[in-house]
């Protein structure tokens, strides 16, 4: 059991498929924290955009339908729910498809700009853990302690191949996809990924989530070791 402050934001960054969400999720249960997951919310918009055939290039289209949007992400003992318009969309934002449109209206600064303040409103009051792409960096600089998720091209293609074989097709298109999905994250103009000056670099090629979260755990108790309102059992 922890004993953290209650305030305190800790943020996860990373490329696709570095293992940022569920290592969140982990830690967050360990610490008696909110799990956020950023990307949730993109997804969100892009199943949308999908639904009403919005066209993805067009942020000023975007950014209307995400004003006329209830987004909401609730945290329940079954896990991480993503709430739209009163539908729990949940289990189906995990689709190539919807991922993939995802990655394509995040380029746009407008539309980063109403998410980013969105997640800041959610994780406002601390005792978070939030994982995305620029949320040490954008959305939470001065986050307490800030991680950055890595792994090597050839194992990130292969979790996300093992995701969906079925819809990504062959290995090999699943690693051009990834390798795509990279240069669009580290390329685009506005909250580009990229670490933050101060966070702290996991490599999670050869480790299972447990492990992630273990280096995680130690990474904060050294950092306030030195309180005496913090203890990692």
């Amino acid at each position: 059991m922890s004993c953290l402050p209650n305030d305190l934001i800790i943020a996860i960054d990373g490329p696709v498929a570095a293992g940022k969400t569920t290592a969140a999720r982990l830690l967050a249960q360990r610490l008696g924290y909110c799990h956020i997951e950023s990307g949730a919310m993109y997804r969100a918009l892009a199943w949308k955009a999908l639904k009403h055939k919005v066209d993805l290039s067009n942020p000023s289209t975007l950014v209307s339908l995400l004003a006329q949007t209830e987004l909401k992400l609730r945290s329940t003992s079954e896990g991480f729910r993503v709430v739209v318009d009163g539908e729990d969309v949940t289990d189906v934002l995990r689709s190539p498809k919807t991922q993939a449109a995802a990655s394509i209206l995040s380029v746009h600064p407008d539309v980063r700009k109403e998410l980013v303040q969105r997640q800041r409103e959610l994780g406002a009051q601390g005792g978070v853990v939030m994982d995305g792409r620029d949320i040490g960096t954008v959305v939470f600089p001065r986050a307490a302690v800030k991680f950055y998720l890595t792994a090597s091209l050839d194992e990130r293609g292969g979790r996300r191949y093992r995701e969906s074989p079925q819809e990504l097709g062959t290995l090999e298109r699943t690693l051009e996809e990834v390798e795509s999905r990279d240069r669009r994250d580290m390329e685009r103009a506005a909250s580009p990924l990229k670490p933050a000056p101060d966070a702290i670099f996991i490599d999670t090629t050869h480790l299972d989530p447990e492990g992630v979260v273990r280096q995680m755990e130690e990474h904060i108790h050294r950092k306030f070791k030195d309180r005496h309102d913090f203890s990692l059992a």
